[in-house]
């Protein structure tokens, strides 16, 4: 039985008991109400002031029988109580002690900065892939609540270099700052990227006035959801088959196609080889939507001999069944 359960029940007795007593004394010993309850508080603290009427021999009796269970009771119910306050205060340190251990230990991670309606989202994305990831959050009951969801996180304040670096700043690969302030952001970027310059920053920006702020301050990527919002809404109306599609190869739950990206390692079987002999569409029936060059070039719906090159990206649209040995494959790994 757990602590907090034997606690219910001791406090349970105690009330049991202090009703057994103030009835005793009202309908043995004739006490009234009052004088009753008094007389019972009296007996379990074991104080020691005088009866508050001359007691009979079965008021006596009952007084001692009272003293014997009462006040062992009692004493349980102490007992319990400061065991369940030092057993939470435990478990409460160790346990942030332990996952301050696993952050410690994370590399190639990424950190949310913010666990507000954006934070908890992206985290939601993250945790789909799965990829590993940390989140800072201030308010303690968004701490309570990405606890809730079994995620590592780290209760302070983003904008304080200590807490990026208990964060794991410097070996991270990414970070998304999704505080509701821009400042505040901004200033997030600028000490990651101080910290960690080959760091990948994705901003939240609440204006479109911050964007341009955001870039300067070393932002990779800048996302206004308002913006972006209203675009969605507006290609709902104009283009739905298009957003549909859109919706069903990037759900990170959808069980039919996926569109993904995929890095091409030097290692990889495709390096080198031309798209037409890279087996991707005859093998695993992929479409390579797009190749993204090391230089930062896009090249939208290749073309057969468009060579693949170690360090490309590619933008890969396949079935979600087919997509683990896909992956596999283009990282050399099959």
């Amino acid at each position: 039985m757990g602590t907090f359960s034997r606690l219910r029940i001791a406090i349970l007795l105690v009330v049991l008991v202090i009703v057994t007593g103030v009835l005793g004394y009202r309908f043995l010993a004739d006490y009234p109400w009052f004088d009753a309850l008094y007389m019972t508080i009296i007996t379990l603290t074991t104080v020691g002031y005088l009866e508050v009427h001359p007691l009979s021999p079965t008021g006596r009796g009952f007084t001692m029988a009272l003293l014997v269970a009462g006040v062992g009771i009692v004493l349980y119910t102490v007992v319990t109580l400061a065991e369940s306050i030092v057993a939470g205060e435990f478990q409460r340190v160790f346990g942030r002690r332990r996952m301050e251990q696993r952050i410690a230990a994370l590399s190639a991670h990424y950190v949310v900065c913010g666990f507000g309606r954006i934070g908890e989202v992206v985290c939601r994305e993250l945790g789909a892939k799965p990829v590993p990831f940390v989140v800072i959050e201030h308010d303690a009951e968004r701490v309570r609540t990405a606890e809730a969801a079994q995620y590592l996180v780290l209760h302070g304040d983003a904008t304080h270099e200590a807490t990026l670096l208990m964060a794991g700043v410097q070996q991270a690969q990414g970070l998304f700052a999704a505080l509701p302030n821009d400042a505040a952001n901004v200033f997030v970027t600028l000490t990651a990227k101080e910290l960690n310059p080959r760091l990948q920053v994705i901003v939240r920006a609440e204006t479109e006035h911050s964007v341009r702020i955001l870039r300067h301050a070393g932002a990779d990527q800048v996302v206004s959801p308002y913006a972006i919002g209203g675009h969605r809404m507006a290609q709902a109306a104009l283009r739905p088959a298009v957003v549909d599609v859109i919706d069903l190869a990037t759900h990170s739950q959808n069980l039919e196609i996926r569109l993904e990206e995929l890095g091409v390692p030097p290692q990889s079987p495709c390096a080198g080889m031309v798209l037409r002999d890279s087996g991707l569409r005859e093998r695993f029936g992929v479409i390579v939507v797009a190749i993204k060059r090391a230089a930062d070039t896009m090249i939208f719906n290749p073309a057969p001999e468009e060579r693949i090159k170690a360090g490309d990206r590619l933008v890969v649209l396949a079935e979600a069944a087919r997509f683990k040995a896909v992956e596999e494959h283009i990282s050399g790994q099959a």
